[in-house]
C-alpha cells in the first residue's frame, strides 16, 4: 500500500508520462495524416477519393466502438491501451515495408486507415476511461487541459513540418516518423499504473456476456438526461460539420491552390487557437452550465463555416487568402475547445468508472454514426455544385440545428446537479 506521498508522486508521474505519451504519438499520426491528404489530393485531385480516406478513418470506429466499450470496461485497460497501441505500430511498419517495395497505393492507404481508425478508438477510449484511476480526481481537469495542450501543440508543428516536408520527401519517411513515435507511446504507457486511484468496487470482476455488458450501458445512457442531450446534439452537428472537414483541404488546394507550406500553417492556427484556450482553461474555474457554453460555441461555429465561403464569393489575392483562413481555423480552434472541454470534465466526474468505457464508446456511435453518410454525400457534393454554396447551406443548418437542439428546455433538464457524485450504477439495469 501506498502512502499519501508515494501516491501524490506517482499521481504526478502519471499526468506528465500521460501527456507526453499524447503528445508523441498525436505528433506522428498528425505528421502522417497531414501529408496522405496532400498526396491523395495531388494524385487524383477528387474531393471523393479524399472523402473515401474520412470514411475509412470514422466508419469502422463507429462500427465497432459499442463492442469496444464493452471490453474495456470488461478487460484491463492497460492491455487494451497497449496491444491497441502495439498493433498500430506494427500497421504502419507494414504500410512503410508495403510502400518501400511495391510502391504506395491508394488501396494500400484506405485499408491502413481501416485499421488505425479502430486501434485509436480502443486506445484513446481506454486511457479516457482509465482517467479516474490513473491521476486523483482533483486532478482530472488539470489532465483534460494538458491533454488538450499536448495534442494542440501536436497539431501546430505537425501540418508545418508535414508542409514543409511534403514534395522535398517521399511518404516512406512519413511513415517512419509515426512508426517511432507510436513505439516511444507504447513504451511510456507500459510504465503507469492505470487502477492506481480505482476504488475497490471498481475493480471487481465483469461476470456478465458482452452483449449483456452493452446492454447495460445503453441503459444507463438512455435514462440520463445529459447524456441522451448530448448524443442527440453530436448526432447532428458532426454530420453537418462533415461539410467542412471534406470541403476545407478540398477547396484551399484544388480550387484556391493554396501552396502545401501556406495549407500546413492554416491547419496548424487551428492548433494554436486551441492551445491558448486550453491553457487558460487548465487555470480558470469549470463552466457551471456547460451545454449552454457548448450551444454558443456550436452556434458560433456555424458562422465560422459560412465564413469559410467568403474568399469564394469575393476575389481574394493570394495573401489575403492566406491570412483569412490562418485567422479563421484559429478562431475554430478556440471555439471547439468551448464545445468539448466544458462537457468532458463534467462527464469524467459524473460517469460511474465501471460505465466509463461504455458510455464513451456509446457516445462516440452516436456522434460519429452519421459521419460515414455525411462523408458521401458532401464529397460528392462538392464534385457537382459550387463549393461556397455546400458550405453555406451546412453552416446554416449547423446554426438551425443547435438552435433546435439545445433549446432552453433540453438544457434546463439536462443542467448538471449540485450534488458531485458520480450517476448511481443502479440506473443502469431499470427497464
Amino acid at each position: 500500500m501506498l502512502d499519501e506521498y508515494q501516491l501524490e508522486k506517482r499521481a504526478i508521474y502519471h499526468l506528465w508520462t500521460f501527456v507526453s505519451s499524447k503528445l508523441i504519438a498525436t505528433a506522428g499520426s498528425q505528421i502522417y495524416a497531414f501529408a496522405v491528404s496532400l498526396y491523395i489530393l495531388h494524385l487524383t485531385g477528387s474531393s471523393m477519393s479524399f472523402a473515401i480516406n474520412i470514411l475509412c478513418n470514422v466508419l469502422p470506429r463507429t462500427l465497432v466502438a459499442p463492442f469496444a466499450g464493452a471490453i474495456i470496461d470488461r478487460y484491463p485497460r492497460k492491455l487494451i491501451a497497449i496491444t491497441a497501441q502495439t498493433i498500430t505500430t506494427i500497421a504502419i511498419g507494414g504500410v512503410l515495408l508495403y510502400s518501400v517495395t511495391l510502391g504506395l497505393s491508394l488501396l494500400a492507404i484506405y485499408m491502413t486507415s481501416c485499421i488505425l481508425s479502430i486501434t485509436s478508438m480502443f486506445a484513446s477510449n481506454a486511457f479516457t476511461s482509465s482517467l479516474t484511476g490513473l491521476i486523483d480526481e482533483t486532478r482530472i481537469q488539470k489532465a483534460s487541459s494538458l491533454n488538450q495542450i499536448a495534442v494542440s501543440i501536436a497539431q501546430i508543428a505537425s501540418p508545418a513540418i508535414g508542409g514543409i516536408l511534403f514534395g522535398l520527401v517521399s511518404m516512406s519517411v512519413f511513415l517512419t516518423i509515426y512508426l517511432i513515435a507510436s513505439l516511444i507511446a507504447v513504451i511510456l504507457d507500459s510504465t503507469m499504473n492505470f487502477t492506481l486511484f480505482e476504488k475497490e468496487r471498481d475493480k471487481q470482476e465483469k461476470k456478465e456476456s458482452v452483449f449483456k455488458s452493452l446492454k447495460e450501458g445503453l441503459n444507463y445512457v438512455r435514462l440520463q438526461p445529459l447524456l441522451m442531450a448530448i448524443i442527440s446534439i453530436s448526432l447532428i452537428v458532426n454530420f453537418i460539420f462533415t461539410a467542412f472537414n471534406v470541403g476545407f483541404p478540398f477547396i484551399v488546394n484544388t480550387k484556391l491552390h493554396m501552396p502545401s507550406v501556406q495549407f500546413g500553417i492554416v491547419e496548424g492556427a487551428f492548433a494554436v487557437g486551441t492551445l491558448l484556450l486550453s491553457i487558460y482553461l487548465s487555470f480558470g474555474k469549470e463552466f457551471k452550465q456547460p451545454l449552454s457554453v457548448s450551444k454558443m460555441g456550436i452556434f458560433t461555429l456555424g458562422l465560422l463555416v459560412i465564413a469559410a465561403a467568403v474568399p469564394m464569393l469575393i476575389p481574394f489575392t493570394s495573401l489575403s487568402v492566406f491570412i483569412y483562413y490562418f485567422v479563421l481555423m484559429f478562431i475554430f480552434g478556440a471555439v471547439n475547445i468551448l464545445v468539448n472541454i466544458p462537457i468532458m470534465v463534467l462527464m469524467q466526474k459524473k460517469i460511474a468508472n465501471e460505465y466509463k468505457g461504455r458510455v464513451f464508446t456509446i457516445l462516440e456511435t452516436f456522434a460519429m454514426g452519421m459521419m460515414p453518410v455525411g462523408t458521401l454525400l458532401f464529397g460528392v457534393l462538392y464534385d457537382y455544385v459550387p463549393a461556397q454554396w455546400v458550405l453555406i447551406v451546412a453552416g446554416c443548418m449547423l446554426i438551425v440545428s443547435v438552435l433546435v437542439l439545445a433549446r432552453p428546455s433540453i438544457i434546463e433538464k439536462a443542467k448538471e446537479p449540485k450534488s458531485t457524485s458520480s450517476i448511481p450504477k443502479q440506473k443502469a439495469t431499470s427497464v
